[in-house]
């Protein structure tokens, strides 16, 4: 995959992830705000109905009381009837059906001081609605039966009367207290009742205000906040002008509780799936820079070791065709010469696909690594031998400061011998001049602690992160100005942690580098 696709492809997934996360916030957001204008609705709506229905409950009380007070009085001041009357006779059986509908019209003239204001007296009208039916059957000797009659009393009256009487009684209550108009235990049920059936199960508080001054009509824990989103109002006992002197306030205290809960279930579960999705696209551009890194170490790896594989070739071909002339054949010394350069190229050539085979069976876990008790001390000498000609032929040296006081370790012998020749090589490799190679040893705590410190090249931040990658190697402008493939500190870091131990690298471009081990310490 080319660079610019690569790019290209990586942007279009960041547009698109970022899209669905907008969406997402977009949508939890709405949701809320739906909610939240849905809540406003039902309570407009309840706080609607309540003052309707304590308006019309004070009408029905007092027309009620009024027509108590006008039956206690006899007769009216004036009275008017009218009646409706339908006769059906069935011819078969001889019965006969009568329907009576009448309507009694009683005008009468009250005082008003029957509720102890001062108003004048009004003109009330009361309607009585009476109905009548009766079956009339021949009886044996010729008389009839009444089998049903029924009486009705009605309320409603005709539109201009209505509207009369309404706005008379409206006067009649202005002159009454809020605290004996409004029974706050019925306001406290009604207000259950109208917030219940419209789904808004939540604790609230009410109070009745007179232009803005409290009255005696509130709940116990009412507090009124002028500038609070969660208090609500509604205007009580309108008048024909459409002006009012109180008004219904309802307060409540986990209204934003109330309405995240009803899209938190939802909007928990878009969150859930929106984090996957973003863990999922991490992943996948994870992979795909991963991917392209690997393909690059990869080129980088083939190119080394067909590098490191053509040389030792070539000089093994050089020495063999040399070994064919006579001269040479009959030249023991000198044949001995290229039989060793023979020796050395081969087995540099064994060491090289030993490490490869060492890494990959350290993957597979097919690697047996059988441990016992030795001094870290011992190793690291006998490490120092696999290396010491090659420092001391370019003119460096190895040196070491013992300071631990106890050195014995849980280890194999061979693959921490290997370990600590791969970290010393590395040294001698990445030293442009003379390789300068101290070793220091200390005890803390009960681990032993190695630091091997050299004074080559350094690396990178950048490098420093990735050294212990397999085919990482640090570029320097000519992959092959430095030999290796870039398995021997994976293969280190494996081996540390198959032995329960810890490796850091401290390092400075230009100013060397060093590895630290720690180790446990066994008794």
């Amino acid at each position: 995959m080319s660079k610019k696709l690569f790019i290209i492809l990586i942007v279009f997934m960041s547009l698109c992830l970022l899209g669905i996360i907008f969406v997402q916030v977009y949508w939890i957001k709405n949701s809320f705000q739906n909610k939240e204008d849905q809540f406003h609705y039902n309570v407009r709506q309840s706080l609607i109905a309540i003052s309707k229905d304590l308006q019309s409950k004070e009408l029905e009380y007092y027309y009620r009381l009024y027509a108590e007070v006008a039956d206690s009085i006899g007769q009216p001041d004036r009275s008017t009837f009218r009646e409706i009357v339908y006769t059906n006779t069935d011819n078969v059986t001889n019965e006969t059906f009568i329907y009576s509908s009448g309507l009694l019209e009683e005008d009468f003239k009250l005082s008003s001081n029957i509720l102890d204001v001062n108003v004048d007296s009004i003109n009330f009208r009361k309607f009585t609605n009476r109905k009548f039916t009766a079956k009339l059957r021949p009886g044996l000797d010729g008389t009839s039966m009444n089998t049903e009659a029924s009486e009705l009393t009605i309320k409603t009256l005709e539109e201009p009367s209505q509207f009369q009487l309404r706005e008379t009684f409206k006067d009649i209550a202005k002159q009454i207290p809020i605290h004996k108009r409004v029974d706050i235990e019925e306001l406290n049920s009604l207000i259950k009742h109208q917030l219940e059936t419209r789904d808004l199960n939540l604790d609230y508080e009410f109070a009745i205000f007179s232009r803005g001054l409290s009255t005696k009509v509130a709940s116990e824990d009412f507090v009124f906040d002028p500038n609070s989103p969660d208090t609500y109002s509604v205007p009580l006992f309108i008048d024909e002008n459409r002006s009012y002197k109180y008004e219904l306030l309802i307060s409540f205290d986990k209204k934003q509780k109330y309405v995240f809960s009803s899209v938190v279930g939802m909007g928990i579960l878009t969150l859930f799936l929106t984090a996957i999705i973003i863990l999922a696209y991490y992943s996948a551009i994870q992979q795909l820079i991963r991917q392209r890194q690997i393909s690059e170490i990869k080129t980088d790896f083939i190119n080394n070791m067909t590098h490191e594989f053509k040389t030792p070739i070539a000089t093994i071909n050089l020495a063999l065709d040399a070994m064919k002339n006579p001269m040479i054949y009959d030249n023991k010394e000198t044949m001995q010469r290229y039989l060793k350069m023979i020796r050395d190229e081969n087995k540099r050539m064994h060491a090289q696909v030993e490490n490869v085979l060492r890494i990959s069976k350290l993957e597979k876990r097919d690697l047996n690594i059988k441990k016992e008790r030795l001094k870290l001390h011992d190793l690291i000498e006998d490490a120092i031998t696999h290396v010491e000609l090659i420092v001391e032929d370019r003119g460096g040296y190895i040196k070491t400061h013992f300071d631990a006081q106890k050195s014995s370790i849980l280890a194999n012998e061979s693959h921490f011998t290997n370990v600590l020749v791969n970290i010393l090589d590395n040294a001698i490799k990445y030293s442009p001049e003379a390789p300068k190679i101290d070793i220091f040893t200390e005890n803390v705590k009960n681990n032993v602690v190695v630091k091997i410190q050299d004074q080559g090249s350094g690396m990178s931040k950048a490098a420093l992160k990735r050294v212990f990658e397999k085919f990482y190697r640090e570029h320097t402008g000519n992959i092959h100005n430095v030999k290796g493939h870039g398995l021997g500190l994976s293969y280190v870091k494996r081996m540390i942690d198959d032995h329960q131990g810890q490796i850091f690298v401290e390092s400075e471009k230009g100013k060397g580098s060093t590895f630290i081990i720690k180790l446990q310490l066994i008794s």
